[in-house]
């Protein structure tokens, strides 16, 4: 497909390539049997920007494999509201860990050439993609997380939270960046001189591209499209260079030449949007290469690309709670026991594990459209040969009162969404949750696996539970989740978003003055932390292990370190 609508381009009169963009925002999520990596919410979690690194260089190996040089990502939103629907696609609450994480625009686009000038786009060759940095400006920070809607915030708030991740892209040689449908302070982004033009291109001096988002400038106007000829007036003269138009793109050309040929928008403004869009196909090497290069088909959904999400799996995941009165810990779990539950609506549904912008916009349900592994499945795969795997989606608590389980692992969570679809002001778990939760955990000992978006409320179900893990939207490979689950590997996630008691207390951030969380921001605990030790030897089914010199010798250090 793609090499069809490049060789229409080719065969015009100039021969100028055009660039195909795509939304590969966790992976690329759009084609079937890719690698589906977390979303960018469980990767704030790791804190590993080496890690995003090469997610996004596995990434720009399976987009350029399906023929495509572009993508639309990473989104370094800022999201201080967890009721607004894109919260998953922001790496924190916190500006700084966003900053780290635009280390995925290396990884994407190819490392830096020594020497080379800030703030120029670079693409290293035909193995990478050019990539976007979205949504400029402020998108994460609206009013009560209402999608597209207005962040108010002095020009302070605006340059201290929302800004230093695209200073940060811009150095990194980001090649273009997608406006925000948003407004600040109720001016529409998409029509904002003073930030696009004034900021971000003669501030910062950013030499790449400038693009709006879907249908982005008709939505200057309310009703959308109310004043077409002076929404792309306005957006034009902000400074948007390239205008994604997927509807009525003759009205758009006829429209803007008019306004061009009575010398409302300026020739040399439309010059400067032409040389940027060329000067960012010249720097990719669209010319040398403008068509795909079929010898790079396996790297879709390659072995190696699936066991890189499944380490960002083991390293999204958040331990929240491990033994109810914190001293006989749950986890990690034994891989031998006559007969194990595992239940919830989350335990065996790879559309719910991968979320939204999964195969399609709103994601999708159930287990046929791409190929990943379930938290099921993962836990029938790791489990020992004599163990019982009994799955119930939803069961009553006579069933699990009655069958005598050794312990239950609970997957519970969101339903797939995606944009204002997923605005809520609630933040409750989809049902049956709550029922499954209370009864499995009020009659067998149970670890409760939250996959969702951001934080939700989980505080009137915590004293039943006797471990909670925040496992985000994982993705494909839910064997990551078994990997910790089991004690293969350590718990190392930390919270990249506060965890609140109720949603009255929102928008609540760290270092807020009402802060009174139920899991602070950076909270996670370890499988292996002392705490836990102690105890780990009498609880159900896990084989004692000689931690006592261990314990020894941490006692010995401590009192040596207070003389």
């Amino acid at each position: 497909m793609i090499n069809g609508f490049q060789n229409g381009s080719l065969s015009s009169r100039l021969g100028i390539p055009m660039i195909y963009g795509i939304d590969a925002v966790h992976g690329h999520n759009n084609v079937y049997n890719a690698t589906i990596f977390p979303h960018n919410v469980g990767l704030g979690a790791t804190r590993d920007p080496n890690l995003m690194k090469r997610i996004g260089s596995a990434t720009a190996l399976e987009v350029r494999a399906t023929g495509i040089p572009y993508v639309f990502a990473p989104c370094i939103a800022v999201c201080r509201d967890p009721r607004w629907g894109r919260c998953y696609e922001s790496y924190s609450e916190d500006h700084k860990i966003v900053e780290d994480m635009t280390e995925i625009i290396l990884g994407l686009q190819g490392d830096l050439p020594a020497n080379s000038r800030k703030g120029v786009p670079y693409v290293g060759g035909k193995k990478k993609v050019a990539a976007c940095a979205k949504h400029f400006v402020g998108d994460g920070g609206t009013t009560k997380g209402i999608n597209e809607n207005n962040t108010v915030t002095d020009k302070h708030g605006l340059l201290s939270i929302h800004m230093p991740a695209y200073s940060d892209s811009i150095i990194k040689g980001v090649s273009t960046i997608m406006v925000s449908y948003s407004s600040w302070n109720g001016d529409k982004m998409h029509a904002n001189r003073e930030l696009i033009t004034g900021f971000l291109k003669n501030t910062l001096k950013f030499k790449g591209f400038v693009i709006s988002d879907w249908q982005g400038i008709d939505r200057i106007t309310s009703p959308p499209h109310a004043n077409y000829s002076y929404s792309i007036q306005a957006a034009i003269q902000a400074g948007i260079d390239m205008v994604m138009v997927p509807f009525n793109y003759t009205e758009f050309i006829d429209d803007l030449t008019y306004l061009v040929k009575k010398n409302v928008i300026t020739i040399d403004r439309i010059d400067d949007a032409v040389g940027r869009i060329l000067f960012v196909k010249f720097s990719m090497g669209l010319f040398e290469n403008p068509l795909a290069d079929f010898s790079l088909v396996n790297e879709l959904g390659s072995q190696e690309h699936r066991d890189l999400a499944k380490e960002a799996v083991r390293k999204s995941l958040v331990l929240l709670k491990n033994g109810k009165n914190g001293s006989n810990p749950l986890l990690p779990l034994p891989k031998k026991a006559s007969k194990i539950l595992v239940a919830g609506t989350h335990a065996d549904n790879l559309g719910y594990q991968c979320g939204g912008w999964t195969i399609a916009w709103q994601g999708f349900t159930g287990n046929n459209y791409t190929r990943g592994t379930t938290v099921l499945s993962a836990i029938r795969s790791v489990v020992d040969r004599s163990t019982e795997v009994v799955f119930q989606e939803n069961p009553d608590s006579n069933f699990v009162k009655s069958n005598n389980f050794a312990y239950a692992i609970v997957a519970v969570g969101e339903p797939p969404y995606a944009e204002t679809a997923g605005d809520s002001m609630d933040l409750t778990m989809m049902d049956p949750g709550p029922t499954v939760i209370s009864n499995v955990c009020e009659a067998v000992k149970c670890v409760v696996v939250i996959v969702s978006g951001r934080p939700i409320v989980i505080e009137p179900y915590l004293s039943s539970i006797d471990a909670l893990v925040a496992a985000w939207l994982p993705g494909t490979e839910g064997q990551g989740v078994t990997d910790v689950l089991y004690g293969d590997y350590q718990f190392s996630g930390k919270l990249p978003r506060t965890w609140f008691k109720n949603v009255d207390q929102l928008p609540m951030n760290v270092g807020d003055s009402h802060y009174d969380p139920l899991f602070p921001f950076g909270f996670g605990l370890k499988t292996g932390s002392l705490p836990g030790i102690v105890g780990r030897s009498t609880s159900a089914g896990v084989v004692g292990r000689p931690y006592i010199v261990f314990i020894i010798v941490l006692v010995t250090l401590n009192l040596l370190s207070h003389r």
